[in-house]
């Protein structure tokens, strides 16, 4: 979102040039450079949010904080994140959750890059890791799941691992480009656009899985307890419900990162999954990737729905066939 044109070249240059300035770690002269770009497109939006993203970086940190104010006047949706920057800088409370708005901008604009970035730059672990605790939680009869939704699917990288144990493979996300690659993979039964923490999702058809996933969906989120509850909503008794979360080892309940995803506490997971009726099965600090020279630490979870035992059905014969109604957007929600 943030390379998109002002529709002056001549800012857009200067905004360019910005970006090498930034890109070689001089982000002095690159928030100096946006700023002349701003005066001759002084209504784009995105030049605005990489002065302040600049600034912060360069030590100005008030002036940084009065770009973030000026943002959440200006756009009401806040798509930049202006009030998780405002939080991570100690200024604001740390919300609850970030606006839909902003967690939808931002992977539409980067789901071209998506996996590019996360496999090959990041090392990213979280889905295979995800899968091998589902699969050992699952047990070694070889069964496959009834009806799996994978909440926060993006580009399928977690489907990708659930496709041949599940016999209906159902993806959930917010953003629409994360889903026109997820839908490219052929690998979905059925794709729909939809909040992960809304209850539109389950209210179509509740109890329709015997598997509900989120692979690094959770760091979108600080309080879980309205996922959760739409976990609950989606899943069957008995059913399994497998997340992974960035590990927290403060004393609160959950912290925003300066990298503006959530971290959350081990005690905090015991809490909610049990407020919501689930019993934990497994609860595992891993690897999940790299966040520059950093390695970020995660906890890999897995629980039951109470009130009965998961419904298995025979592993799945040779190889998924193409399904020609795989739909990008059926019964599209409200988010």
């Amino acid at each position: 979102m943030t390379n998109q044109s002002s529709g002056n070249l001549t800012a857009d240059r200067r905004a360019e040039f910005a970006r090498q300035y930034a890109g070689a770690g001089d982000h002095a002269a690159a928030a100096d450079l946006i700023a002349q770009a701003l005066e001759l497109a002084p209504d784009h939006l995105p030049f605005l949010s990489l002065q302040g993203e600049w600034l912060e970086k360069a030590g100005r940190v008030a002036d940084a904080a009065d770009i973030w104010r000026q943002l959440l006047r200006l756009d009401a949706r806040d798509r930049f994140g202006a009030q998780l920057k405002l939080a991570s800088l100690g200024i604001t409370d740390t919300p609850d959750a970030p606006p839909s708005a902003y967690v939808e901008s931002l992977f539409d604009d980067f789901a071209p890059r998506f996996e590019r970035s996360l496999v090959e730059r990041l090392d990213y672990h979280a889905p295979k890791s995800l899968a091998e605790a589902i699969f050992t939680a699952r047990g070694p009869d070889g069964a496959t799941f009834r009806h799996a939704v994978d909440l926060g699917c993006g580009t399928g990288l977690m489907g990708e691992h659930l496709r041949k144990t599940v016999s209906f493979l159902e993806g959930v996300d917010l953003s629409a480009g994360m889903l026109k690659r997820a839908g490219a993979k052929r690998i979905y039964d059925r794709l729909e656009k939809g909040d992960i923490a809304s209850p539109l999702i389950a209210d179509q058809e509740p109890g329709r899985a015997d598997l509900t996933v989120a692979a690094d969906v959770y760091i979108y989120l600080g309080d879980l307890a309205a996922a959760f509850a739409l976990a609950d909503r989606l899943l069957e008794a008995g059913g399994m419900f497998a997340f992974t979360v960035e590990a927290h080892e403060g004393p609160e309940d959950y912290a925003l990162r300066p990298s503006l995803r959530y971290a959350h506490s081990q005690a905090y997971l015991r809490r909610a999954l049990a407020a919501a009726g689930f019993g934990i099965v497994s609860l595992e600090k891993s690897f999940l990737r790299k966040d520059g020279a950093a390695r970020i630490e995660g906890y890999i979870v897995v629980a039951r729905k109470a009130g009965g035992k998961i419904e298995l059905v025979k592993p799945l014969a040779g190889e998924m066939e193409e399904n020609e109604n795989i739909a990008l957007g059926e019964a599209p929600l409200r988010h």
